[in-house]
């Protein structure tokens, strides 16, 4: 529970037209004179299994605050989060919303991440949710705004989709899941022309799925909201998702072998992307293995952030330029080879809070306009920069860095512990990029993960 933030009634309308989803749509409604009956909004960083009790929090504050005389409900929500007593928690709430006085027919609209595992439950017992179309995810707002938008459509004219859904026999790592790469681009660009041809069609999801939630309804899925028949629908897009299209995605390469390369700086940024700790995917964030590989080979002018609260608690009485030996990093996952003991330099501490500079980025979707990173030191060890932070910190957005008084500009080589959601931020700025293969919890081989409630024959 300590690791979620939460706001209830009256605390939420102060998001109004922040940069995330729910203050573009406490904006929207503002515009339309909506009144809003605000109940209860929950986040955390991406991370385990959640304890029964946060869900049961959210539920009885919701409960508390159910106007049965409401013209709709509007769900700001993720979709992948698995609890301890049931796997499809989004599903759960959903169908005890319908449970509730003169909730039965009641219009439930939202707006999701496209990373979900969309359940039938979740089709059966809402009539309009919509999935984030871009990965990054840039159009978390403008995707939350549609919904808003669809929902006043149905004031407008008095119709109420469906939500048809099909789950593929495909599960993807997330690392096959940018917007801008096959399949993930032809389905998005089909989906897109469709919706425009066809005004029965309210929207097309294609939601890529999560494969590190091990549920039944885990994988790639489909949904059509609208007031016609979709399994035409469902064919075509289908039919392109298991086509043997060439999937654009970089090769994951053992860090050894890029080593030669990163001895030769070129001119301008080298991003090193680990994305089996992706802090966005739920892993821990300290992994040392890269770490390691700048220390054994001396790489120039390079940094790395580690989520580490017991370093920065460490470092709570340093004085600037003053040495210390630290154990770094290491310690949130048995994979890990495990913290590595170095001799740094104290350079700075703050209190970790930061504007993010691109109110668009994925980070802005979780947080909006601003990010706590909890208290922060940076060490430095030789010429590697180390951001040391308290909270976890998914690296998609430059300010956690110029924050710290460290331009990445001027680095030769970052590491980001992500999959594709920190390319909106770093890919402007990177001169050549190497994805590379650690031994974190969010392997993008998923054959190593120990599955336990998949579907059969998924591919």
């Amino acid at each position: 529970m300590d690791e979620f933030r939460i706001r209830l009634g009256g605390e939420i309308l102060k998001c109004s037209g922040d940069a995330s989803p729910l203050g573009g749509v406490l904006e929207y409604a503002t515009q339309q004179d909506w009144i809003i009956l605000p109940s209860v909004d929950m986040r955390a960083m991406p991370s385990g299994i959640v304890n029964d009790e946060v869900i049961e929090r959210w539920w009885k504050e919701f409960q508390s605050r159910w106007e049965p005389n409401c013209d709709a409900v509007y769900l700001v929500l993720h979709g992948a989060m698995v609890c301890e007593s049931f796997l499809d928690v989004e599903g759960d709430l959903l169908q005890r919303i319908r449970k509730l006085p003169n909730a039965a027919n009641k219009p439930i609209f939202g707006v999701y991440d496209l990373h979900a595992n969309f359940s039938p439950a979740m089709a059966l017992h809402a009539d309009c949710l919509v999935a984030y179309r871009e990965n990054p995810h840039t159009d978390a707002r403008k995707s939350a705004l549609q919904a808003a938008k669809l929902l006043m459509r149905h004031f407008n004219t008095g119709q109420t989709p469906s939500i048809q859904s099909r789950q593929l026999p495909l599960i993807w790592p997330p690392t096959n899941t940018g917007t801008a790469d096959e399949p993930m681009f032809s389905l998005q660009k089909q989906a897109r022309e469709m919706e425009e041809e066809d005004e029965h069609i309210w929207a097309i999801n294609i939601t890529a799925g999560f494969a590190f939630s091990d549920t039944p309804d885990t994988g790639v899925s489909l949904q059509v909201i609208g007031t016609k028949d979709a399994a035409p629908i469902f064919e075509i897009l289908e039919a392109l998702a298991r086509s043997p299209k060439t999937i654009g995605v970089a090769p994951e390469l053992e860090i050894e072998s890029i080593i030669p390369s990163l001895k030769e700086p070129v001119d301008g940024l080298t991003v090193l992307v680990e994305p089996s700790d992706n802090i966005g995917g739920g892993a821990s964030g300290d992994g040392t293995e890269c770490l390691r590989a700048l220390v054994t080979h001396h790489i120039e002018n390079s940094a790395i952030c580690l989520n580490d609260p017991e370093a920065v608690q460490m470092l709570a009485n340093c004085a600037k330029g003053e040495a210390i030996a630290l154990r770094l990093g290491g310690k949130g996952s048995q994979l890990d080879p495990g913290p590595l003991k170095l001799e740094v330099e104290f350079v700075s501490r703050s209190n970790g809070r930061f504007e993010l500079e691109n109110k668009q980025s994925h980070l802005a979707s979780m947080c909006g306009d601003r990010f706590d990173m909890g208290p922060c030191a940076v060490v430095r060890h030789k010429n590697i920069s180390i951001l040391l932070t308290t909270n976890k910190t998914a690296p998609f957005d430059l300010g956690q860095w110029r924050s710290q008084g460290i331009d990445p500009e001027t680095l030769n080589v970052i590491v980001v512990k992500a999959a594709i959601a920190h390319r909106a931020a770093y890919d402007p700025i990177t001169a050549r990029s190497f994805t590379v293969n650690t031994s974190g919890a969010c392997s993008s081989d998923l054959r190593q993960l120990p599955y336990k409630n998949l579907r059969a024959n998924l591919l």
